[in-house]
């Protein structure tokens, strides 16, 4: 099997444009001055979204949607997926359960009449599923056994052919088969699966997934791609920038407000220009913005000046966090690690990173939750409350003057922080926590890498000291996260190989409390040990927390059901165009 980075981390880690933003007030740390213990994290509301009013849209017309580019691919699980693949696959395919903006599953009526789990503490697991009998695939075969079969087999890591992996408690399941009638699904999981209702979905079609070559396949919808969503698939050309999805005649749920949904692939830079002149309907401008330049708070303004625009910003799902190389001396210390840890001033990064989106500078202070997830708690007191300089001191580094460098086993403790190229606001949070360090006595460089290079060529060659980059938060945590922070294992060569562990540091004590929590059917029991698992995170020295990655949408005076949704995804169906719609754009 081979390991690749989620869709949506792969994302993150290369695009990585950051910005939101607020007002200092008191306390604000600034250089020269030791932080204050940081105050509780202001609540963080993740999207700006609620439901969308399906009586409010009326029917017809066509929504032109500007993305980075037509993705390869639809098959999410696929090496060369992207998030455009999430976004059009779940317009297109089945998901048995549906995330809500807090990351909080519920069942997804158009394809799962109702599911149950045995109850805790049973063995084995068997989660029951009954399907729709309505649910349909494009090609009139009806969802059944067969689908949940062959994804199992193609995501669960045990052949080898396959080239990608999906979520952890595919390996955990035993068999799958057929129940008391054709729209019964039985799964019975060999080890026990906290996390069951992250699992198929999007749910592909047996004949897409049922062996390997049909597995690699690109998935561009149409009849040769069976596909069963209140969508289908009218035009798709990845190399001319255009997707088209219409309404799917066959479809048995609430029909699509829109007739059609068009996916246009527009550079960030051109996607302002495309609304003032009426040819785009919705456009992220959060890229756009991002790499404005010296002045990202203009182009937003800019932007929300548009005619019959309307602006929403929010704080995203990306988990901002400053990582620290455990592999590379001085940092092989975890006491001089925590020492720079609490020497951050989160409020100070998250300020410089978010004012200019005039969104709150609330400081992140989890690992594993956005701000407004169940459970989401500011653990940063782990890190005890001595103060910064004490806790260097403590580490062997000391300043032979007052405002020098600090030394300590014959050498200056100077570093570098690496930021992705062209990342303006990364840039700003990056130059915050240099001059927090910098008051505590680490000299600390800025300095960038080409986005390509970024990952491969840094993160996962663990060639830098300190670097800057965001996670995303999701509704499965104990899946998602785990392996961020799993500990290193010796590979053939008896050397660690740290995975996706960038910073290469973890203990058996953590890996164990994720193993609980994957297997933990409770959910607040679930979260107590994730709790747990993000004390422990801290106390390594692993990374520092610092803000949600801000989101920007333009949206189209008239266009109703869009915005920032969180950690929700967009039910396309309920978009469209306001039942009284006097501006905007004719579709």
């Amino acid at each position: 099997m081979r390991a690749r980075l989620p869709v949506a981390a792969a994302a993150l880690l290369l695009a990585l444009g950051v910005t939101a933003g607020c007002l200092g007030g008191p306390g604000t740390a600034r250089p020269g001055r030791t932080p204050d213990p940081a105050p509780p994290a202001p609540a963080v509301v993740t999207g700006d979204l609620g439901p969308a009013d399906r009586a409010a849209v009326r029917d017809g017309g066509t929504l032109r949607w500007a993305v980075d580019a037509v993705p390869a691919t639809l098959n999410v699980h696929q090496p060369a997926a992207t998030p455009e693949s999430a976004l059009l696959a779940h317009a297109l395919y089945p998901a048995m359960f549906r995330p809500d903006a807090h990351g909080e599953w519920t069942p997804d009526p158009d394809y799962l009449a109702a599911a149950e789990s045995t109850p805790p503490g049973q063995l084995p697991q068997v989660v029951t599923y009954h399907l729709n009998p309505h649910a349909v695939w494009s090609d009139g075969t009806p969802l059944s056994a067969a689908d949940f079969i062959a994804q199992r087999a193609a995501l669960s890591g045990l052949d080898p052919a396959y080239t990608a992996a999906g979520p952890a408690g595919y390996a955990a399941v035993d068999s799958i088969a057929q129940g008391a009638g054709p729209h019964e699904v039985k799964v019975t999981f060999r080890r026990p699966c906290g996390e069951w209702q992250a699992l198929f979905g999007p749910l592909y079609p047996a004949a897409e997934t049922a062996t390997a070559a049909a597995f690699g396949r690109p998935l561009p919808g149409g009849t040769a791609h069976p596909t069963a969503g209140p969508f289908l698939v009218d035009g798709y050309d990845p190399a001319g920038g255009r997707a088209t999805l219409v309404r799917n005649p066959f479809w048995w749920g609430e029909p699509a407000k829109a007739d059609r949904i068009e996916f246009l692939a527009v550079p960030a830079e051109r996607r302002t220009e495309e609304l003032a002149s009426g040819r785009l309907d919705l456009a992220p401008l959060t890229t756009a913005v991002e790499h404005a330049g010296a002045d990202p708070a203009e182009a937003l303004r800019r932007a929300g000046a548009l005619p019959g625009v309307t602006l929403h910003r929010a704080a995203g799902t990306g988990l901002v966090q400053l990582t620290l190389n455990a592999a590379r001396a001085p940092l092989t210390d975890p006491a001089l690690r925590r020492a720079l840890a609490r020497a951050v001033d989160r409020r100070h990064a998250a300020e410089a990173a978010l004012a200019p989106f005039g969104l709150p500078a609330a400081p992140l202070g989890h690992h594993l939750l956005a701000g407004d997830q169940p459970g989401y708690r500011d653990d940063a007191d782990a890190l005890g409350g001595a103060d910064p300089g004490r806790m260097l001191d403590e580490a062997g580094w000391r300043r032979p003057a007052a405002g020098a460098t600090r030394t300590g086993a014959g050498r200056e403790l100077a570093l570098t922080l690496l930021v992705p190229a062209g990342s303006a606001t990364l840039r700003r949070a990056a130059e915050a926590v240099a001059a927090d360090l910098g008051a505590a006595g680490a000299a600390v460089r800025v300095t960038e890498a080409p986005a390509d290079a970024f990952v491969r060529d840094h993160l996962a060659a663990g060639d830098y000291d300190l670097a800057l980059f965001a996670w995303p938060a999701g509704p499965a945590p104990a899946d998602e996260q785990r392996p961020v922070y799993a500990k290193p294992r010796p590979g053939p060569d008896g050397a660690p190989v740290a995975g996706r562990n960038y910073a290469r540091a973890g203990t058996e004590e953590i890996d164990r409390l994720f193993e609980r929590a994957a297997a933990e059917p409770d959910p607040p029991a679930r979260r107590a040990l994730l709790q747990e698992a993000d004390v422990r995170i801290w106390q390594l020295g692993h990374s520092v927390p610092l803000f949600q990655r801000p989101e920007a949408l333009a949206v189209r005076a008239g266009v109703t059901g869009a915005g920032v949704r969180g950690l929700g995804r967009p039910r396309l169906q309920d978009l469209g165009w306001a039942a009284d719609r006097r501006t905007g754009v004719a579709g």
